[in-house]
Parts: structure tokens; C-alpha cells; sequence
């Protein structure tokens, strides 16, 4: 039994497919059904079922997978670990849109002032994706808005963000200071996809109020929301931190709610066992040496 067998089999659970994980894996079809036979016949159950033409993990497939997963996660860990033997100074790193547009370019300009040349490979996304990604051993750290619940990962603050309250220059409430959220009932929210941390927390903050907003409009990005907001589409919530032009410029406009300030920290997160190179201790150290 080796490693492939079990990246197979992990493909095959995600994909629901054998042609789908054959084509993830660039391998051929017929070679993901032999691996799949071969662990069947080795552990002498049934893996999956096949039902209407539909690919089922069975119980004994279900017990399987969380052990193949740390099986592939271990090895990965010790590639890296012999790779970086040499001390190859490069990080795999997930941040948020706002931290990734802000501060990441002034930790990694701070590295390499003080440790030399990094090879950085950077993925811009949500929390839930960049713990995900983490989780699989296909990024090192990551840098995201608010507290991860994970228990398996370890998360270090590093600094604080707002989230506040935005309207453009054709908005009729742009000629106002501060709003109340009765004033916000059927205001149009442009909203960052589900699974956002902005977007949780501004809910539950109208839910409390039973206050009902239009979401006509759902994005992935931040920098299209603001974009859109300017023209006067709807109102946004969004990091003060990557609204600081545009607020000066006059363009975007910052309405105080109320007296609510919806503070969150920004965390450097890791995977609790992760090896830990030299480059990535460094990297650990200067998040922190920030948070001080």
C-alpha cells in the first residue's frame, strides 16, 4: 500500500467520480479504478457502491478517510520538511482580499529586508476556503479577519480591523454622518459571498435588530464591491483598511450606525502540527514581533 493509493482514493471521495479524480490526478481512468481494487482487496472491504450510476463511499470507505488523509498530509509534511533541508526561503500563503491589498505587502517587504529573498506563492480568498487549504497541506499560513474555531489550528492576532459602513456619492444617504439601522430597512446590501466573515457579522447585527435588507447583489470581491458602490448600486460593509483612497479621494463615504463598532482581529493561522521550516518560523516571528 503506498501514498498514491491513498491520494486516489481521497480524489475519488471529492470528485464523486472516477474520471473526474482521473482528470484531477492527470492519470488514466483505468489506473484509478486498479487503485481503488487494490485497496479493496488489501483491507478486503468495499469501498464504494455504485447506485444509479452514482459513486457512494460505504461506512468501511468512511472509516478509511480520515487516516488516508493524515496518511497524505504526513508525507507532504516530510517532502517539505527534506526539501527545505537546504533552507529554500519559500512560504504558501492565503490572506483575505483586505489583508492581501494592505498589510501583507509590508510584512513581506519586512522579510526580505531582514531575512533576505522570499519565493511567496499568495491565494486570495475567504477564511472558510484559506482554512480548507491549509487543512490539505496546499498552503503553509494564512492571514485572515476574525477568530477561527478550528481547534486543530494554531492563530496568532496581529493587528485590528473595522468593518464599517459604506455609501457612494449618488447614494442619497451620502449627504449624512450618522445613520440608524431603522433607516437601513430595504436599503439595497451589496454583500460578500456566504461564508464571509464580513457578512456574518453584519447579519447578525440586523438580525438582532429584525432589520431587512435587498441583496441584489453577491460578490466574491472586495474590490468590485467598492466599485459598485461608487457608482450607487446599494450600500456595503467593508475593511476600513482597504477603503482608506477612496474615503480620501471623496469617492466612498464612511456612515457611522449608530454607536456599533464592529472591531475584528486579524489572525495568522497554521495547521497545529505543521512542520515548521526556518523561513516559515521567521515569517511566524515577524507576524508576531507586529502584534507587539
Amino acid at each position: 500500500m503506498t501514498i498514491r493509493h491513498f491520494k486516489i482514493f481521497i480524489a475519488v471521495v471529492e470528485c464523486g467520480k472516477m474520471r473526474r479524480a482521473a482528470e484531477r490526478l492527470y492519470i488514466s481512468q483505468p489506473a484509478i479504478s486498479q487503485a481503488i481494487q487494490e485497496l479493496e482487496e488489501h483491507y478486503q472491504v468495499k469501498l464504494f457502491e455504485r447506485l444509479s450510476q452514482k459513486l457512494s463511499i460505504t461506512e468501511m470507505g468512511e472509516l478509511l478517510l480520515p487516516y488516508a488523509r493524515q496518511a497524505v498530509e504526513l508525507f507532504e509534511n516530510t517532502e517539505q520538511a527534506m526539501k527545505n533541508a537546504g533552507e529554500v526561503s519559500r512560504i504558501r500563503l492565503g490572506t483575505s482580499i483586505s489583508v492581501g491589498t494592505t498589510i501583507l505587502n509590508d510584512l513581506l517587504d519586512r522579510y526580505e529586508e531582514i531575512y533576505g529573498n522570499l519565493d511567496t506563492s499568495v491565494i486570495i480568498h475567504n477564511t472558510q476556503t484559506i482554512e480548507t487549504l491549509i487543512h490539505s497541506c496546499k498552503l503553509d499560513l494564512g492571514i485572515v479577519e476574525g477568530f477561527v474555531i478550528d481547534k486543530g489550528m494554531k492563530q496568532i492576532p496581529i493587528c485590528e480591523d473595522e468593518l464599517v459602513l459604506v455609501v457612494g456619492k449618488s447614494h442619497p444617504l451620502y449627504q449624512k454622518e450618522i445613520i440608524t439601522f431603522e433607516e437601513l430597512q430595504n436599503e439595497i446590501l451589496i454583500s460578500r459571498e456566504e461564508g464571509s466573515v464580513n457578512r456574518n457579522q453584519f447579519e447578525q447585527l440586523l438580525l438582532e435588530r429584525d432589520i431587512t435588507m435587498q441583496k441584489k447583489w453577491t460578490c466574491t470581491n472586495s474590490e468590485a464591491i467598492k466599485i459598485a458602490v461608487e457608482h450607487g448600486r446599494g450600500l456595503a460593509i467593508l475593511s476600513q483598511m482597504i477603503i482608506r483612497k477612496e474615503v480620501e479621494e471623496g469617492t466612498l463615504k464612511i456612515l457611522q450606525l449608530e454607536d456599533i463598532h464592529v472591531h475584528r482581529k486579524i489572525h495568522l493561522i497554521y495547521h497545529k502540527d505543521k512542520f515548521l521550516s526556518k523561513p516559515l518560523k521567521q515569517f511566524i516571528e515577524l507576524c508576531l514581533s507586529k502584534a507587539h
